[in-house]
């Protein structure tokens, strides 16, 4: 929630809303409808925007009672907000957000997750920073990236791990192009170069950037690319196998090819795959899955709309089949009743997605095989699956407090769980399931 915004209000695509005429009429007049937005969509629309067809029914899943996580710990911050939760090993790291009890977002937090007690072993504190929302440990690399928000400059921090439990700064890149603020940064390797991508804040009359930075000497990081995306914001991206994929707000999700999509492309010139729009916009995060079991491939999207920080939220977790990047699909989603999803992390081995849900604590999400096939009476008025009604939710924690949670991160059997109004939480994984 390092801003909230308001999302756009659009019909599905370029087709009359069904879910607000379905109410109103018979069952047959909804048909009609719905066919006429079909025909409507494949004469007239985008080919990267597809309206979701309606499809045969398919087995359904039994709905299962939502387990409770068990809450193994806590670690307490009350001065600042926190913000974003990265895990490195034995080690976790949370950053800070906006300006609490008069203090800024500008401390870097370190944990000793050795016990089930995580305990507060460093921070660090940075000069010229208003918020350090984005954090994330580079394993194989040794190195911690921290994104920088004004006032009263934007940056990107680079830290030496070398000592997990003491960050030592290397550099902070500020450029031209980082001054307007760093909302997030990712750190992800394409043919062995290890890249930073930087999402830009729009600031006055400068629009939102994607900047693609080489890391190959830590300490020196070169800038390959400024590109002008988003609408109006570029809000988070995820590097897989030479594909990237943005997350760009009411522009919805773009795949590019930066060296695995065959089409030319590289970091320094992304060439542009497609594009999907989601139920909704304010596309706010992404996550692309490969399930190991069933071969699916899924962007799974975080959309963020509007809510009050600890009391309320909206936004639900959209699922987007991306097995063809020039025709993707939406075929899934998962709402929580009066809370919206923000970060979230992957465990690809169990197939569980773990989402934040700021107010609504954190739900498990069952990731596994095809999530595009449902019974009839468990898809919505424009053919999408709702996971809630297929019984694949596999577990929720910290719905029961007050809580508002940023995001998730992996820790052996355990995640961790980073709360605004409260530091960090310690949580059992969900019971893995058979399919």
């Amino acid at each position: 929630m390092a801003q909230q915004y308001q999302p756009s209000s659009r019909a599905c695509l370029a087709c009359p809303d069904i879910t607000e005429i379905i109410p109103d009429m018979n069952r047959s007049r909804a048909l009609i409808s719905l066919i006429f937005c079909i025909l409507l969509a494949s004469c007239s629309g985008d080919a990267n925007e597809p309206l979701v067809p309606p499809r045969l029914p398919a087995p359904d899943a039994t709905p299962l009672v939502v387990p409770a996580l068990q809450v193994l710990g806590q670690g307490s911050v009350a001065a600042r907000f926190s913000a974003e939760i990265s895990v490195g090993g034995r080690y976790a790291y949370s950053s800070t957000w906006g300006t609490r009890n008069g203090l800024r977002g500008n401390a870097i937090y370190v944990w000793d997750l050795a016990a089930a007690q995580p305990v507060l072993v460093d921070s660090v504190i940075v000069a010229d920073a208003g918020t350090l929302g984005d954090i994330q440990v580079v394993s194989d690399a040794a190195l911690l990236v921290v994104a920088v928000e004004p006032a009263p400059r934007g940056a990107l921090l680079v830290f030496d791990l070398a000592n997990s439990a003491r960050p030592v700064l290397l550099t902070r890149y500020e450029t031209a192009a980082t001054v307007n603020g760093v909302h997030t940064a990712q750190v992800s390797r394409v043919d062995g170069r290890l890249l930073a991508f930087l999402c830009i804040d729009p600031r006055g009359s400068d629009p939102a950037r994607l900047v693609i930075v080489d890391l190959a000497i830590p300490a020196m990081p070169v800038q390959l690319t400024s590109l002008v995306i988003g609408a109006p914001f570029v809000h988070d991206v995820t590097v897989r196998d030479g594909i990237l994929l943005t997350a760009e707000w009411d522009n919805g999700m773009a795949a590019y090819d930066i060296g695995g999509g065959g089409r030319g492309g590289t970091p320094s010139a992304p060439l542009l795959l497609g594009r999907v729009r989601t139920v909704g916009g304010s596309v706010h995060n992404v996550h692309w899955l490969r399930d190991s079991v069933s071969g699916a491939r899924y962007a799974l999207i975080g959309e963020e709309g509007p809510g009050v920080l600890g009391s309320s939220s909206a936004g639900d977790v959209h699922v987007v089949d991306v097995s063809s990047w020039s025709v993707m699909r939406e075929v899934a989603f998962l709402r929580v009743p009066a809370a919206g999803t923000h970060n979230f992390w992957v465990d690809e081995t169990a197939g569980v997605l773990y989402a934040a849900y700021y107010n609504a604590g954190i739900r498990a999400l069952d990731v596994r095989g095809d999530l595009s096939a449902c019974a009839a009476d468990a898809r919505d008025a424009i053919g999408r699956c709702d996971l809630a009604k297929m019984g694949r939710v596999v577990g929720s924690a910290l719905s029961d407090r007050q809580t508002s949670v940023w995001g998730v991160d992996g820790s052996d059997g355990s995640v961790i769980v980073s709360d605004m109004l409260n530091g960090i939480w310690r949580v059992a994984k969900a019971a893995t399931r058979t399919r």
